[in-house]
């Protein structure tokens, strides 16, 4: 029998079984050619002078080649495994080890380069889709053109032609590395059975689980004012990382064992057909596979915060662009004021404008300070600024006051929660206030209180700090302008941005335009983390699925048995069900947890709202992860039904 037609036979018998292995590699290089694609689009360039789109996706595509290419390798390390008896049967026919790697290396190319074109000619497709995505999220007023880039085609035919070649190498040392008898060992060597538990596997279940929640609670405490300066925070931080870290290894090598033991010794040996067939294959293989689930766990987290965090920053810019420019427009400068008011008169705009002129004052910093506070106050004193209460239409009475534009991360960082008393002072004059709380809204961009609070107090109070003098500041009165109707604001904004004069002036801003270079930076950052999310969700469901296919064929014996004994296959898919909503589950979950206590210690420093973006984030996750899991059983059904 010639070579060729053993290629052929070969790839013809083993195809059922790669199926998804071609499924994962024509996604993956549709995923790489697309996002390449991407930087080489003449449609990126409306990205410029913003953001460098070309180059950020550029940078991120060497991570995207990462990732895809530790998951090739690791699939193509369960195959290579499957075909192991196939590998030791050619050397007991006389094909010597160099012939079974030609064969595996023919057979590969057909396989790897086939798939590769259709990638290439799917990522090409939907590339033009892809970055309809971008600029519908970065809300920029584009033509999303289709077109064929020459560099996209030779960089994905480089680094996936380099990903064949460590596949054939990873191939050429298991081939030459392995006897006869080894090679029929492989599959059964492959999975680690536990028949016992052990004293130690219990108490690095404990372990495990309380380096968690170790680690969970030192994160909640990050920026609590615990931590006194970065080196203590970054402690903290590689602390808590590696607490989770350690306790997840240990949460799959002994928790998991430990914990389904327990459910199991309350049953005195009285499992049903489905706690069998998920508890104890659970308990037994989740120890084997420790290190892989928290790789897995442990990336799915990170990948989830990041995306939440950078959709948390989009999903705010609407807000922080109100904290950061109070009005329609702000200006500094009344030269600039007056230029502008002068185009809306002119193109009958109407509009209200307001005038600020805030002093400022000390504030006594005794009550603020306490051990362990994270802004490292050295002075007794704060210098804040003040606003009298008709300008900004509030009724504070006299001796009190009224904190404005309080964001919820400060109180990470100050103590203010429980004050009730504050005490403002000039050279010549203490002034003792009550304070009656804290609003959200602010009335001041940053530069003028630093992103401190500003303190309202009694008009009456105002005029003689006015008169008391304040310290030097750069500006001194702030402008605002809204325009009264709203069906005219777009036109407004197109007059602001029409004006040269504005174009590098540090004292004029539309919330408009910052809110528009918010969601343009930080929408490519989601849209990036979004895709490399994706790619990783989609490999390592891959790789789940591709375990549980090895572990189907090593059950399919007991199946027959089951069968035999009278089960239905009814029965065993039940249990079956069971079993991969934990194998899936469990990864997911621990996954989620982690992710949310990360994006909980300091969602703030990213936006001014956490859990709808986060939630949303999780939900879609959980769907996309959820699909392998339900193929799982689908195959799982197959062999089921194969097996009698």
């Amino acid at each position: 029998m010639s070579l060729r037609v053993i290629i052929l036979r070969n790839l013809k018998k083993n195809i059922k079984n790669y199926y998804l292995y071609v499924f994962a590699l024509i996604f993956s290089v549709a995923l790489y050619f697309s996002f390449v694609t991407l930087q080489f689009n003449p449609s990126i360039d409306v990205l410029e002078g913003t953001i460098k789109g070309g180059a950020a996706i550029g940078a991120s595509s060497v991570l995207l080649v990462v990732i895809v290419a530790v998951f090739l390798l690791y699939a193509n390390t369960i195959f290579i495994k499957r075909r192991s008896k196939e590998i030791g049967l050619f050397q007991l026919v006389g094909l010597t080890k160099g012939k079974i790697f030609q064969i595996l290396t023919f057979e590969n190319l057909m396989l790897y380069f086939g798939s590769m074109a259709v990638g290439i000619f799917a990522g090409f497709a939907v590339s033009r889709l892809i970055l309809m995505i971008l600029l519908k999220i970065l809300q920029v007023d584009a033509i999303a053109g289709l077109s064929f880039s020459p560099q996209a085609l030779v960089q994905t035919v480089i680094v996936f032609s380099g990903i064949y070649l460590l596949i054939m190498l990873m191939n050429y040392l298991f081939i030459k590395g392995q006897s006869i008898l080894s090679l029929f060992r492989v599959v059964s060597l492959a999975q680690q059975r536990v028949e016992k538990l052990s004293v130690w596997s219990i108490l690095m279940g404990i372990a495990g689980i309380a380096l968690i929640l170790l680690g969970y609670q030192v994160s909640s405490q990050l920026f609590s004012g615990k931590f006194t300066d970065m080196a203590q925070l970054m402690g903290a931080m590689l602390f808590i990382l590696g607490s989770v870290i350690a306790g997840t290894y240990f949460f799959y090598k002994g928790s998991v064992s430990f914990i389904f033991n327990l459910i199991r010794r309350s049953k005195r040996g009285y499992l049903t057909i489905k706690e069998v067939l998920s508890l104890s294959s659970i308990m037994f293989r989740m120890k084997s596979n420790a290190l892989l689930l928290t790789v897995i766990t442990t990336l799915s987290a990170l990948a989830i915060g990041m995306l939440s965090l950078s959709y948390i920053s989009y999903y705010s810019a609407a807000s922080m662009a109100k904290n950061n420019v109070p009005n329609d427009f702000s200006f500094y400068e009344s030269e600039l004021l007056d230029k502008f008011t002068a185009v809306m008169e002119s193109e009958g705009i109407s509009y209200e404008k307001s005038v600020l002129e805030p002093v400022w004052a000390n504030l006594d910093a005794k009550s603020l300070i306490k051990e362990g506070n994270l802004l490292d106050i050295q002075s007794d004193t704060i210098a804040v600024t003040v606003l009298g209460d008709t300008s900004i239409g509030e009724d504070i009475q006299a001796g009190e006051a009224l904190f404005r534009g309080m964001k919820e991360g400060m109180m990470n960082f100050l103590p203010m929660d429980k004050l009730d008393q504050i005490t403002l002072s000039t050279a010549e004059k203490t002034y003792p206030l009550r304070l009656t709380g804290f609003a959200e809204e602010t009335v001041l961009p940053p530069r003028f209180n630093f992103s401190f609070p500003v303190v309202i107090v009694d008009e009456s109070i105002y005029q003689e700090l006015k008169v008391g003098g304040s310290p030097d500041q750069e500006f001194t009165v702030y402008y605002g302008v809204d325009i009264t109707d709203r069906s005219q604001l777009k036109n407004a904004n197109e007059a602001f941005a029409g004006m040269n004069s504005f174009k590098d002036e540090y004292g004029a801003n539309s919330q408009y335009e910052y809110e528009m270079g918010q969601r343009a930076n930080f929408g490519l950052i989601m849209f990036i983390v979004g895709f490399l999310g994706l790619t990783f969700l989609v490999t390592s469901g891959c790789i789940l699925y591709f375990k549980q296919m090895d572990e189907s064929e090593e059950e399919k014996p007991g199946y027959t048995i089951l069968r035999k004994l009278g089960f239905t296959q009814d029965d065993l898919v039940g249990g079956i069900r069971y079993k991969q909503l934990f194998n899936f589950g469990i990864p997911l979950v621990i996954g989620l947890s982690h992710s949310y206590f990360a994006v909980k210690s300091g969602w703030f420093l990213f936006g001014t709202e956490m859990l709808t973006p986060m939630l949303l984030v999780m939900l879609l996750y959980t769907v996309l992860y959820s699909i392998f899991g339900l193929l799982s059983v689908l195959y799982y059904k197959r062999v089921v039904k194969d097996s009698i």
